[in-house]
């Protein structure tokens, strides 16, 4: 009898400079790759005037990936919010940090090589618990094994215990609090470009998947952070409707048991403001920073 892979049975490893973290996600975990087509017209023997489409195949896309965690209060998870600010610095250049991502079936273990974390929403929603959901990139996907396969290296130890935050919300625009708040959301988008890596010479000798041609490098363009913040339009706010800022301050953060959680100081930021019309009118401020920060890990903290 034939054995499936279900997503709700799957765990997800990352493996980042020798360590390996299990990473307790929730069952939105998605992964894929395709090959990338060539498709050439082909004269006919019997007349040359008609033409078919040949095809060729030598090279696959990058690999995407996405998963979303619970920023709990143990913190087992922040090498998923490192991986998504901090740069890597040891070849002299500003790079993001790269990793293996390993997903582990009770049938298979697929393996994404090279991967980088290219976009991250933090989810802040009052009564709600903090999640952080990340989507990215890698140069390949493979089957490497079954269940069994022996994963490498050394497996950080988590905590015994996993607390959901349901945190106290607390942002401000220019030192000023944002009253009626009913939600925020953060987010960061890593632009990366893969360096084009089709060459004529190795594209000759693909015979199939196992030798076909991947991407190996990409450069990081700019780095952007957004996001928006909804509130009820009461009469403690009304005056403010329907107003813009093109050099604001924003803060936002999370209060767990008194002190703060997450939290993130972007100076220079611009906003606009859009009305929502519902049975209760809300506003929201959609807001970018302006400047291409130079080290989002201590911008951001977690």
């Amino acid at each position: 009898m034939a054995t499936y892979n279900l997503l709700r049975e799957s765990s997800v490893h990352i493996v980042h400079n020798g360590s390996r973290y299990l990473i307790k996600t929730t069952p939105e975990v998605s992964f894929s790759q395709t090959f990338a087509e060539d498709a050439y017209e082909v004269k006919t023997l019997h007349d040359q005037t008609k033409m078919f489409q040949g095809t060729s195949i030598t090279k696959a896309n990058p690999a995407n990936f996405s998963f979303a965690v619970h920023l709990t209060q143990e913190k087992d998870e922040s090498i998923v919010k490192s991986l998504l600010t901090d740069y890597d610095t040891s070849n002299g250049e500003q790079l993001l940090k790269s990793f293996d991502l390993y997903i582990v079936t009770s049938e298979s273990t697929f393996k994404l090589e090279g991967c980088v974390i290219t976009e991250g929403q933090f989810n802040l929603e009052k009564t709600s618990p903090l999640t952080l959901e990340v989507s990215g990139a890698a140069q390949k996907l493979s089957r490497v094994g079954n269940a069994s396969f022996s994963l490498p290296g050394s497996l950080v130890s988590a905590s015994s215990t996993r607390t959901p935050t349901v945190s106290l919300l607390d942002v401000e625009i220019d030192s000023t609090n944002v009253s009626n708040l009913i939600t925020t959301t953060l987010q960061v988008q890593n632009n990366i470009n893969w360096t084009p890596y089709e060459t004529l010479q190795n594209s000759l000798s693909v015979t199939n998947a196992s030798n076909a041609m991947y991407p190996t490098t990409y450069t990081l363009g700019e780095r952007v952070v957004s996001g928006n913040i909804t509130q009820y339009i009461t009469s403690n706010n009304s005056n403010t409707f329907q107003t813009f800022d093109t050099s604001a301050n924003i803060a936002v953060k999370t209060i767990v048991n008194g002190s703060t959680f997450l939290n993130a100081n972007l100076t220079g930021c611009m906003f606009t403001k859009r009305n929502s019309i519902a049975e209760t009118y809300r506003q929201t401020f959609d807001f970018r920073l302006v400047n291409s920060p130079a080290n989002l890990g201590t911008i951001i903290t977690y």
